[in-house]
């Protein structure tokens, strides 16, 4: 497994991985992994529109845990880290979405707008073979977490030079209601020991890719 960026698969290249993952019979599931900001969800939609019709993304988000719960729990500003996540849930959703045994599955979404999960919002047909699932702990190795691996057929974890990870970060906290000192305290805050929590799993990946200078399509 190469991090060097010289000979990171380019786009066509990560797209034809997907195809064949989807062209091999039944169902596959890939999990595409970054830090926030790591470009994880656009990749994953790029390669989604790539293989077309054959694929869907499922995000990890969608399992955040509803604001009142995070108010109920005292873990508001700790929001994104393993623990105000439905993690129980999303194992089991990828567990249903792995055995492709029902006529659809929905998964939910998560509304940045509002900030909160959306029960039912993303069906996934069982012809389907191909799901793209993305988040931030595909990979991560405690319990209950651990199973995810172990579902995926394939897993790619994203990573981008760390001041562009870092603005863009800024800048969504911005545009969802932050004003900028409180967004940089944020990224710098909970957001960075998520990161670092994040980039440990790396090793547990099939391949890295890494998306400094480079955008999905170039």
């Amino acid at each position: 497994m190469s991090t060097n960026p010289a000979d990171r698969p380019d786009f066509a290249a990560l797209c034809e991985r997907a195809r064949a993952l989807a062209s091999v019979g039944g169902r596959r599931v890939l999990g595409i992994v970054g830090a926030p900001g790591s470009g994880k969800s656009t990749l994953a939609r790029a390669v989604a529109r790539a293989v077309g019709a054959d694929a869907v993304v499922v995000p990890m988000d969608g399992f955040h845990l509803a604001q009142r719960e995070l108010v109920r729990l005292g873990r508001t500003d700790r929001k994104g880290a393993p623990d105000t996540f439905d993690a129980g849930g999303f194992v089991s959703l990828v567990r249903r979405l792995s055995a492709a045994e029902e006529p659809v599955v929905y998964a939910p979404a998560f509304e940045r707008s509002l900030e909160e999960p959306i029960a039912g919002a993303i069906p996934v047909p069982a012809e389907v073979p191909l799901v793209i699932v993305e988040g931030n702990y595909l990979l991560l190795d405690v319990s209950p977490w651990d199973a995810i691996r172990g579902l995926l057929d394939e897993s790619w974890f994203v990573q981008v030079d760390e001041g562009v990870r870092m603005d863009r970060l800024v800048a969504r906290h911005v545009e969802f209601g932050r004003d900028e000192a409180a967004a940089r305290a944020h990224a710098l805050g909970s957001d960075e020991a998520n990161a670092k929590l994040i980039a440990a799993t790396a090793a547990r990946a099939d391949i890295v890719v890494d998306l400094t200078g480079w955008a999905p399509g170039e």
